[in-house]
């Protein structure tokens, strides 16, 4: 499964609703296998995003609340 393309969304949702003990009724199935989808073709552009071997992790963000 290395791209969307290889991926049956249909049985790929109907076993990731059974395994999580979720209800999958015919009603919805359609718009969880397109959003399932989308969400491989998207992951697809992160992982196909180059970087180089330098290429550092951002530093940690901690808001401070400014006190006047």
């Amino acid at each position: 499964m290395n791209d969307a393309t290889s991926l049956d969304v249909k049985a790929y949702a109907e076993t990731m609703a059974e395994a999580l003990s979720l209800p999958l009724t015919p009603e919805y199935a359609p718009q969880v296998e397109a959003n399932i989808a989308l969400a491989f073709r998207l992951v697809q552009l992160v992982l196909e995003f180059p970087l180089s071997d330098e290429a550092e992790p951002a530093p940690v963000f901690t808001a401070e609340v400014m006190r006047a």
